[in-house]
C-alpha cells in the first residue's frame, strides 16, 4: 500500500516499536540501504521529504546525510502487506553508504539499473566543457544533430541486424540507446516516461 501523510497510522508499529525500512533509488532501483523507522521517523520523513530514521546508536531520529548531505529525498513510500516494513524511494545526492559506494550492498545491482545510472551521467555531462566532453558537444549543437545520430544509429542497428553480426549489433544498439537518452533529454523527456508509455500500452 503506497503511504501519504493521512494514513501512516496503516503502518503497524504496535507489532514492533522499530520496523525495518529500506530505500530504494528512484530511478535505477538499486537497494541502496536499510534502517530502522519509528512512527516519529515515519512522519518526519514526510514532514521534511527527507528520509530519516531511528539511530539505534545515537537513540534518537536522524535523517540521512545530516553530516555528509548525501540526503535521500523521498519519492514515494510503501508498506508491505503485513503493514510491519516500509520500502522508500528516494533521489540519493551523492553516495549512500559511509564507504563512499552508491549502495550499502555493493555489487548488488539489476542489470537494467545502468540505464537509469546512464541517465544520470548524461545529465551531469551535459554542462560540462564540449571540448572534454563528447555528451557536453551533443548538448551544444543544434536540437538537429542529436535527431540525427539516432536516425544514423537506427540505421546502423538494423544493417548489424541484417548481417547478423552480433557484436556490431550490441555496440550499435548501445550507441543508439545512448544516443536516444540524450535526445530524450534535449526535449525535455526522461527514460521513465518511455518505460511509462511502454507500460500502458501493455495493461
Amino acid at each position: 500500500m503506497q503511504l501519504t501523510p493521512s494514513n501512516l497510522d496503516a503502518v503497524d508499529f504496535e507489532k514492533a516499536p522499530l520496523i525495518p525500512a529500506i530505500v530504494q533509488d528512484y530511478a535505477t532501483g538499486v537497494i541502496l540501504m536499510q534502517g530502522f523507522m519509528n512512527k516519529a521517523a515515519l512522519e518526519t520523513t514526510f514532514e521534511k521529504g527527507l528520509v530519516t530514521f531511528y539511530s539505534r546508536s545515537k537513540s534518537r531520529l536522524w535523517t540521512k546525510g545530516e553530516s555528509s548531505n548525501n540526503v535521500l529525498t523521498l519519492v514515494e513510500a510503501h508498506t508491505d502487506c503485513d503493514y510491519d516494513s516500509i520500502l522508500l524511494l528516494a533521489t540519493p545526492a551523492g553516495p549512500t553508504c559511509h564507504l563512499g559506494t552508491q549502495s550499502c550492498f555493493a555489487g548488488a545491482q539489476p542489470e537494467l539499473a545502468f540505464l537509469g545510472t546512464l541517465e544520470k551521467v548524461i545529465t551531469e555531462k551535459k554542462h560540462a566543457d564540449p571540448s572534454e566532453s563528447y555528451t557536453a558537444s551533443l548538448f551544444a549543437k543544434d536540437l538537429s544533430r542529436s535527431c540525427q545520430k539516432v536516425g544514423e544509429e537506427g540505421v546502423e542497428v538494423a544493417l548489424a541486424a541484417m548481417k547478423h553480426d552480433k557484436e556490431e549489433l550490441l555496440n550499435e544498439s548501445a550507441d543508439l540507446i545512448y544516443h536516444l537518452l540524450v535526445l530524450l533529454q534535449r526535449s525535455g523527456l526522461s527514460l521513465s516516461q518511455v518505460v511509462d508509455t511502454l507500460s500502458k500500452r501493455h495493461q
